[in-house]
């Protein structure tokens, strides 16, 4: 295998950074390479980048030594301008981003959501690609008292690619087959919606091989699978994901607030009782921490 240095090392979040170029035969692939930069970067670095989906390799780095952090797309060679793009824009962010993972900053949810919104939305109800909006934001947008770190959105294979068009000056990750720690390989890619100083985290992505879905699956890729809401937000409709989804990972995050508001607006509005079942059934939850959901819903 060759390596190439394609920019570094670079500064940014307290850190020190190299973008490189790995070939191995026919397949190539870029990696961004962080370590920390100690007083040279403004350090020490505010935290750190588990959250952002980097890894340590097995092997120490040639760049960064043993305890360099790594995230790794496979592109094609004719990719370098598009991938230093975001490799830079990642860098100029990451202390924000830190700061917000952190909560000493807060998240822009709302200006960040609408500028979302307002790129997204229109292009893929032309198209008729299906999207929406996930996670923590799809219940703070139906009235949770929850405090989203990030924005998620649900599409199919074509919308993540029509997604990272249409938020290509943002983007902090590439477009490409990658690794998210948690949701396996796959094809997405993440943004950083706002200015250098203020903005939200977009991630969207799709199983790189799907298979069949699970049931009422939240992430799968495919139209039709996940339970959506229609909501409104700063005259824009779109949809979003159940509350139950929230519920049930607030549950498994130990987020007893977080867990009290949600569940007050499914008693409200009903519970949707196949859902939760199904989450519930493949969650983390012990059998008397799932008794004791379904019957709060009711209570």
């Amino acid at each position: 295998m060759t390596t190439q240095m394609l920019s570094g090392p670079d500064l940014g979040g307290g850190f020190l950074h190299q973008l490189a170029l790995d070939q191995e035969g026919e397949q190539t692939t870029f990696t961004f390479h962080v370590q920390d930069g100690g007083s040279d970067a403004g350090g020490p670095p505010k935290g750190t980048l588990e959250g952002f989906g980097f890894v340590h390799p097995p092997s120490p780095c040639m760049f960064g030594g043993p305890r360099c952090w790594h995230r790794r797309f496979l592109l094609p060679v004719l990719e370098a301008p598009r991938v230093r793009q975001a490799y830079n824009r990642f860098r100029f962010v990451l202390e924000t981003m830190i700061s917000q993972a952190s909560e000493e900053l807060p998240v822009a949810v709302e200006s960040g959501t609408l500028e979302v919104l307002q790129r997204v939305a229109p292009a893929l109800a032309h198209e008729g690609i299906e999207w929406y909006v996930g996670g923590s934001v799809a219940a703070w947008l139906q009235g949770a008292a929850v405090h989203p770190r990030d924005l998620d959105l649900g599409t199919t294979r074509a919308g993540v690619d029509r997604v990272a068009a249409l938020l290509g000056e943002y983007l902090i990750e590439p477009l490409a087959p990658t690794d998210w720690p948690t949701a396996g390989i796959v094809r997405g890619a993440r943004a950083f919606v706002g200015t250098f100083k203020a903005g939200i985290r977009v991630e969207w992505s799709v199983p790189l091989e799907p298979g069949e879905p699970r049931p009422l699956e939240e992430w799968s890729g495919r139209p039709g699978v996940a339970r959506l809401e229609t909501v409104t937000f700063r005259g824009h409709t779109l949809r979003a994901s159940r509350l139950e989804y929230a519920l049930v990972r607030a549950a498994e995050k130990g987020r007893a607030q977080s867990v009290v508001s949600l569940l007050q607006l499914i008693r409200e509005r009903g519970a949707d009782r196949a859902l939760l079942d199904t989450l519930l059934g493949r969650s983390t939850l012990s059998d008397e921490e799932r008794a004791k959901l379904v019957a709060a819903t009711s209570a």
